[in-house]
């Protein structure tokens, strides 16, 4: 059985209204000059790290790169931005959400367009500040880590591909 029959709402060609954005999910890893989103379902132990942000949606920590920001330094400023996290060890890169937009413009003059990734990942973290919730960002009101079966549920307030994304990430980066 293939990860797509297992994971079919992630696998799903589907609209991100917010966007403008035609997405398809695969596992295999974008060029860096289509990332303009990074994302990471973190790991405390047997638990999944979720932010609940002022819309009350829990989310998985990332966000969208800078101009001539590197996927790891992103990768750690979002953490920090949103989690108040650190990785520790290796992180693991799932897949991603492939985009098309029907936008005039991109998001940032920096960004490819039409055409873009969003790069999910896998980490073991340790929650060791308070989000910093910079002025442009979402407000993350709370960060919790949760036993897998609560953040799997929690995680359909963002979407429900969201719930298969962590399940794919406790497959992948805790077999």
């Amino acid at each position: 059985m293939t990860l797509a029959d297992r994971y079919p709402l992630l696998h799903t060609p589907t609209r991100w209204e917010w966007g403008g954005l035609d997405v398809l999910f695969a596992t295999d890893p974008p060029p860096d000059e289509l990332v303009t989103n990074i994302h990471a379902i973190c790991f405390v132990g047997d638990e999944i790290v979720l932010c609940r942000d002022d819309r009350d949606v829990w989310l998985v920590p990332g966000g969208t790169r800078e101009s001539g920001e590197s996927i790891e330094d992103c990768l750690r400023r979002e953490l920090r931005e949103e989690a108040g996290a650190t990785p520790v060890g290796p992180v693991r890169w799932l897949g991603a959400h492939y985009a098309t937009t029907d936008h005039p413009a991109p998001y940032r003059d920096w960004q490819p367009h039409p055409h873009k990734a969003w790069l999910w990942c896998a980490a073991d973290v340790v929650l060791d500040s308070a989000p910093s919730n910079p002025d442009d960002a979402e407000n993350i009101l709370e960060v919790r880590a949760f036993p897998i079966p609560e953040a799997i549920a929690l995680s359909r307030t963002d979407g429900d591909y969201l719930a298969e994304l962590l399940a794919l990430a406790v497959e992948l980066h805790r077999p």
